[in-house]
């Protein structure tokens, strides 16, 4: 008998090991069921957003503040539209805010930076951020490295 308990107590300590490797997997991925209700949106139109994908972090100053919730392509003026949700403690952004593709680290994951403005007129909900920085694409600077090299040593 104390066997079989001794086996169903490491049983349960297993599953509850197992359940919390699953809720930390899911609160990094970014697929945490647990939304904040209370948040706006804000709109971001980009030039490129090269490996800024749905759910990517919004942060200002290092701290998170939002998601990215939608990437459309703009049919009119052919540049992808971002919908930021962003929470309402950080509601008092000026609209000549920036907002910019980051990288974290060297190659690692994309996510968007605001830098605040100066402006008194504040950015409400369904508001569009103008001043946008698009994303620094790795190859595309190589080549640019690439072709100057080449076209300096031709002359």
């Amino acid at each position: 008998m104390q066997n079989r308990t001794m086996e169903i107590g490491v049983g349960l300590f297993l599953l509850a090991g197992i359940l919390a490797l699953l809720l930390l997997a899911l609160r990094v991925s970014g697929l945490s069921p647990a939304t904040s209700t209370d948040t706006y949106k804000l709109y971001a139109y980009f030039d490129n957003i090269a490996g800024l994908t749905v759910r990517a972090k919004v942060t200002m100053a290092g701290v998170t503040i939002g998601k990215v919730t939608a990437i459309d392509l703009d049919r009119d003026n052919f540049t992808a539209r971002v919908t930021l949700q962003l929470e309402k403690r950080v509601d008092n952004l000026p609209t000549d805010s920036t907002a910019s593709i980051l990288t974290a680290g060297l190659l690692g994951e994309k996510y968007i930076g605001i830098s605040v403005g100066g402006e008194d007129d504040l950015l409400k909900n369904g508001g569009t951020i103008h001043d946008t920085q698009s994303s620094l694409v790795l190859e595309d600077l190589i080549g640019k490295f690439l072709l100057n090299t080449v076209s300096k040593d031709a002359k």
